[in-house]
């Protein structure tokens, strides 16, 4: 213990001794300066040397443009051009799942590959739901006859009024016998009418024209698109005028009626009118009787 205790007071004696630095001129052997230190005091001296170099490496590093040297660092404008990268990429991906799901809708309704619901049988699926939980009232003779009155003068009314309050005329795309009416049953989401040859095809409604090539089933087709969602399809023609990015308005001649293509049944137009990917009855916004 005592050995211990020694050796401990000899290692701080020699940490607090002091020595004398001295600095003489070679040649006269003048004295020039001199320094009185401990090892302690080195020790200090040399720990706050390292400490300020490290700081100051620190510093510049940090914040100069010298850090864009170091391997595997990245700068700052690096690192923005990368976030702007991965915005531009997610804002990429949303448009191409979007013209995804657009073509693949207008595919659709090349193919009639569609599970159809009619919207108003929907409707009145969830009306009937609440009308059996609620009680009953009997209809008003009047208010039946005036509902009846409005919905035939309302029925082949050609203007449509859209969601933004913008009122479209809806004009037939040619009139004459419809050979088979549309049939959701049996997946004839369209009306075939008859028409003879090189009857001038028109659009329903301004829009512009997503489609118009030749299909080995259907012929020629033409697809337009117009507002609100809806699209207006037109098969079996022997010719078309217009082309695909064309723009077209309301009851300007866009076709020519035929009987293109291997499921065609004589001349005639195959039309089909689809809102929002819901196929609907022509019928129930044309007339097509002459």
């Amino acid at each position: 213990m005592a050995n211990q205790e020694k050796k401990e007071s000899g290692f701080l004696k020699k940490l607090l001794s002091r020595y004398r630095m001295v600095i003489i001129n070679e040649e006269t052997f003048e004295e020039q300066a001199q320094v009185r230190v401990s090892r302690l005091n080195f020790m200090i001296l040399v720990i706050l040397i390292i400490g300020s170099i490290s700081t100051a490496t620190f510093i510049t590093i940090a914040y100069t443009p010298l850090k864009g040297i170091i391997p595997g660092y990245d700068s700052s404008e690096l690192r923005k051009k990368a976030i702007q990268n991965l915005f531009t990429t997610d804002s990429l991906i949303t448009l191409y799942n979007q013209n995804s799901n657009y073509l693949n809708a207008v595919r659709s309704v090349l193919n009639g590959d569609v599970t159809f619901q009619d919207p108003e049988l929907s409707i009145e699926n969830g009306l009937n739901d609440q009308e059996s939980n609620a009680t009953f009232i009997p209809p008003i003779l009047e208010d039946s006859l005036l509902r009846a009155f409005v919905a035939k003068e309302d029925k082949y009314n050609p203007n449509e009024t859209t969601e933004n309050g913008i009122t479209t005329l809806l004009l037939a795309p040619a009139k004459g016998p419809i050979s088979q009416p549309f049939n959701s049953e049996e997946l004839h989401f369209a009306v075939d009418i008859v028409l003879e040859e090189n009857t001038p095809i028109k659009a329903i409604a301004d829009g512009t024209v997503i489609f118009a090539e030749w299909t080995s089933q259907t012929g020629y087709v033409i697809i337009l698109e117009h507002i609100s969602g809806m699209l207006s399809v037109y098969k079996h023609n022997a010719n078309l005028n217009k082309k695909q990015g064309d723009s077209v308005s309301g009851g300007e001649v866009i076709a020519s009626a035929g009987n293109t293509g291997e499921f065609t049944t004589g001349f005639h137009l195959h039309f089909e009118l689809w809102i929002d990917g819901y196929p609907m009855n022509p019928t129930n916004f044309f007339n097509f009787s002459n």
